[in-house]
């Protein structure tokens, strides 16, 4: 088989491969991370990337779809779609790559009382000698019921074949880790314990490392899920797992947790405890278990009920006998995250009308009322990560998030100050609240004649930054069909939230907070969420945006046995909605497309 070279040029890697590979498998091999969310499929047209020089496979029809006519002629290809056939060069544009991403990592914290479900214990036992010869595992147990009245039954094995060398080697004195009547860990008096708390997102993962006798959150890290090369939303990667086996998707997440965990903590040794949260596919992926039935009427979850598994059965780097507990889940597309999110936030415990989000690929809105809760699951798709939009992109340094337009000009904001190189969900949501507000486009979405609004082709398009203005020397722009993506997410919300309150015989002017959670409820104005009829015209002052209350649930139940057990309880209290068996779906929806009216 013919060896072949592959210069990218633009990154300085130089790869080697087989002839008729694939540009994406050279690619991921070298390290280097193209963008891409249909697994490969040539779906999402993400992964551009210009041959400058070489021999490669003819152009696809998904090329000819995604690619423009300039773009084909300056050698633009999918990496998905093209194979090595001898020596290239090839240049990745900047937005073909995989860039660090603003995560939202915190939320707001609530004071609760901390009780860690593992007890830390500090021994001094009398040594061994020929006149007390007793095993060290009785002495240790011995001493545990006389100072501190706690009965132990067994040992983790890992932390047993610690234990002697650990007694010797500290004059006979220990930390020792408590979880139940078991001995998860042992270590020296030095090595205080550390918890893990997950959010565990379809698209990114966060995560808090705690302290674990105060309960102070000591350090929060974030990734992107890598499980997003192999797709973009939950349903694509349920697909993708049902084709191959979910076997890849969970090596995936389990190594970048452990490479999220490295950054975290120098000492993954000492994490005692993890708790995770995530939507009920991620939940399943991680844990190996099938997700066939989670994608097939009526949309069963494996197991709902909180679990409790040894941490080294998972592949996960902390101490060998601690547990990662995950919280409990709803149904099919409600999952811990929820749980924990309804926990962090206090809706549970609420004598108002209060509607909570956590918007993203896949939008849980839960409703309380009257003492009682109803959520439910809106497939918004990815349009609000700025996904499926010409111009879009994760909110990384140089994405447009705020946007004002004055007459004909346009005034922006991007992450960082960064000169402009797409567009984040934010900054499209205000981008079309604008255009709305100024009469650009009409309640259907159309966009009209105006400054900036140009035809192509068979469509139209708005100017937002001339390409002099653009990092990458191109124009950004709104098209029609970017418009039409957002009228789909919008509207799959306020339908979600509509069943809700029509189930619960309520309207929309007596809920009294609404909550946004998660990173794009955390960077999204309300005003411009209501300027596009994603929630009427509540007074702004009844929005609250809360940052990532899913991970802060998942802490509240790290530290505090009662938070654990309110989560439960959570869990078995609330009511699901099934979207699409709601009678007036249908009608809902199609009206929930519309803009509001001027």
């Amino acid at each position: 088989m013919t060896s072949c070279r592959v210069d990218f040029e633009s990154l300085g890697v130089r790869a080697e491969c087989a002839d008729g590979v694939l540009l994406s498998e050279v690619a991921h091999k070298a390290g280097i991370g193209l963008v891409s969310t249909c697994s490969g499929l040539g779906l999402c047209g993400r992964c551009r990337v210009q041959v400058i020089a070489g021999a490669v496979s003819p152009l696809t029809e998904a090329e000819r779809e995604w690619l423009s006519a300039t773009e084909l002629a300056d050698g633009y290809r999918l990496a998905c779609q093209t194979r090595v056939l001898g020596d290239i060069k090839v240049h990745v544009p900047a937005s073909s790559l995989l860039v660090a991403q603003r995560l939202q990592l915190v939320g707001e914290e609530i004071e609760v009382a901390f009780e860690p479900v593992v007890e830390e214990c500090l021994v001094a036992l009398s040594p061994a000698s020929m006149d007390d010869p007793r095993p060290d595992w009785a002495r240790l147990v011995e001493g545990l019921e006389s100072t501190y009245r706690r009965r132990v039954t067994t040992a983790d094995l890992m932390a047993l074949r610690r234990l002697s060398p650990i007694l010797r080697e500290g004059g006979w004195q220990a930390r020792v880790s408590i979880r139940g009547e078991e001995i998860v860990d042992v270590r020296p008096l030095n090595r205080g314990p550390l918890g893990l708390a997950v959010d565990l997102g379809t698209t990114k993962i966060a995560a808090h490392l705690v302290d674990m006798e105060t309960g102070d959150t000591l350090a929060a890290e974030g990734i992107m899920n890598p499980q997003i090369a192999y797709g973009e939303d939950v349903i694509s990667r349920i697909s993708c797992a049902m084709e191959s086996g979910g076997g890849k998707l969970r090596q995936v997440v389990i190594e970048g947790l452990n490479e999220l965990i490295e950054k975290l903590c120098p000492e993954p040794e000492r994490i005692v405890e993890a708790t995770l949260v995530g939507n009920t596919a991620m939940h399943h992926l991680f844990l190996g278990l099938p997700v066939r039935q989670l994608g097939l009427a009526p949309y069963l979850p494996a197991v709902k009920a909180s679990l409790d598994v040894k941490a080294r059965d998972l592949g996960l780097c902390i101490a060998p006998g601690a547990y990662v507990h995950l919280l409990p889940n709803v149904a099919g597309f409600i999952g811990a995250d929820h749980v924990a999110m309804i926990l962090a936030t206090g809706i549970y415990k609420t004598d108002k009308t209060v509607v909570g989000l956590d918007i993203g690929t896949n939008t849980e809105v839960v409703l309380a009322h009257g003492g009682e809760m109803r959520t439910t699951s809106c497939a918004s798709g990815p349009a609000f990560e700025a996904r499926h939009i010409k111009h879009g992109m994760l909110a990384a340094s140089g994405a447009v998030e705020k946007v004002k337009i004055l007459d004909s000009a346009v005034e922006f904001q991007t992450v960082n100050g960064a000169p402009p190189i797409g567009l984040c969900g934010s900054g499209i949501v205000d981008a079309l609240a604008e255009l709305h507000r100024i009469g650009l486009i009409n309640r259907r979405g159309r966009l009209g004649d105006g400054p900036r609004i140009r035809q192509v082709g068979n469509t139209r398009e708005f100017v937002l930054v001339s390409g002099e203005g653009s990092k990458t020397g191109q124009d950004i722009t709104i098209t029609q069909k970017d418009i039409s993506e957002i009228q789909l997410a919008k509207a799959a919300i306020r339908t979600g939230i509509e069943a809700l309150l029509d189930e619960a015989e309520i309207a929309w002017e007596q809920v009294e907070k609404v909550i946004l959670a998660g990173a794009f409820g955390t960077y999204i104005d309300p005003a411009s969420a209501v300027g596009i009829g994603m929630f009427p015209a509540l007074p702004l002052e009844r929005f609250k945006q809360v940052g990532n209350a899913a991970g802060m649930g998942a802490k509240l139940a790290l530290i505090s046995k009662l938070q654990r057990t309110n989560a439960g309880e959570i869990a078995r209290r609330v009511r699901y909605l099934e979207l699409m068996t709601h009678p007036n779906f249908p009608m809902q929806f199609a009206r929930a497309m519309y803009f509001p009216a001027e």
